[in-house]
């Protein structure tokens, strides 16, 4: 399939499958990938699906494609959800996780997506979803994270937890289990912002952008500041109705999107395509003032 490209700016918009438009980018060319792909069995009319058993071949080679264009020291977000089959969950995510790690990918983390305006629900044996997960792989330890970037407001509960500190409070106090952690309480007096858990509190995307399943620009906009700095490159491979790209753009990083549906792709580049024309018109607006002032 021969790709279309459209360029915006520092944001470069592909139509067509991405292991092969991956096939034309340097190594170690892209400093951060997130994106959402299809899920098993999920947006069949959009993405034809792919059936939970055969899942993870399907996915592969695009984490060939996906690690050989990743820079030693980028990351990779996998936002991806296990379905459930003939009553329990299916293993493929996991069996992913394990085909990844033969690969080189390192699993270094699991944040959480927690939906946070989800509507109530029940099935005979379950509950409704609540949550997504959200994983991080690396190709090495090492890797950039900018972690004063996505600091949280401490909160009301420090006023008075840390009004009466204990002598415990004032030292390094170990973890009773052993572990080897330890806190001491006392070094948040005075702090008004700390680092975040791994779990984001984040509503779901109710406005219609005509996507099967957008998620928040608040989900990518919080890993593009975490794990890049203003003029790295951001990758989204599955970019659907271009969340990612968006937020991307508007952080000042450079943005790549492909999609192998045409209405999508259509749908973000007409959005690009308006932004631009926007700021066209604005500077010959300030032009035309400007020549009117001193005419």
């Amino acid at each position: 399939m021969e790709a279309n490209i459209n360029s915006f700016g520092t944001t470069s918009l592909y139509l067509g499958d991405a292991v092969h438009i991956l096939r034309g980018f340097d190594n170690d060319s892209v400093d951060l990938i997130v994106t959402s792909p299809p899920y098993a069995d999920s947006r069949i009319k959009t993405y034809g699906g792919i059936h939970p058993d055969k899942y993870v071949q399907w996915f592969l080679p695009f984490c060939d494609e996906l690690y050989r264009v990743l820079d030693s020291k980028g990351t990779f977000i996998l936002n991806i959800k296990e379905k459930v089959v003939n009553g329990e969950r299916h293993t493929y995510v996991i069996e992913l996780i394990l085909e990844m790690r033969k690969r080189g990918w390192l699993w270094t983390e699991e944040f959480v997506w927690h939906k946070k305006n989800c509507y109530p629900g029940k099935w005979p044996n379950r509950f409704r979803d609540s949550w997504e997960r959200l994983i991080q792989f690396n190709k090495s330890r090492e890797f950039m994270m900018y972690q004063d970037e996505v600091m949280v407001p401490i909160g009301d509960w420090s006023k008075s937890r840390l009004a009466n500190l204990s002598d415990t409070d004032k030292i390094r106090d170990l973890s009773k289990v052993g572990s080897g952690f330890g806190k001491n309480i006392s070094n948040w007096v005075g702090k008004q912002h700390v680092y975040p858990t791994n779990v984001l509190h984040l509503a779901t995307e109710c406005s219609n952008k005509k996507h099967s399943a957008a998620f928040p620009y608040a989900l990518p906009e919080w890993f593009i500041k975490l794990f890049t700095k203003p003029g790295d490159t951001v990758l989204d491979p599955f970019m659907g109705s271009g969340t990612t790209i968006e937020a991307a753009n508007d952080l000042g990083r450079r943005a790549i999107g492909i999609d192998i549906n045409e209405d999508y792709y259509r749908l973000v580049a007409n959005k690009f395509f308006e932004h631009q024309k926007s700021i066209f018109e604005l500077e010959d607006l300030n032009e035309h003032s400007i020549r009117q002032r001193y005419n």
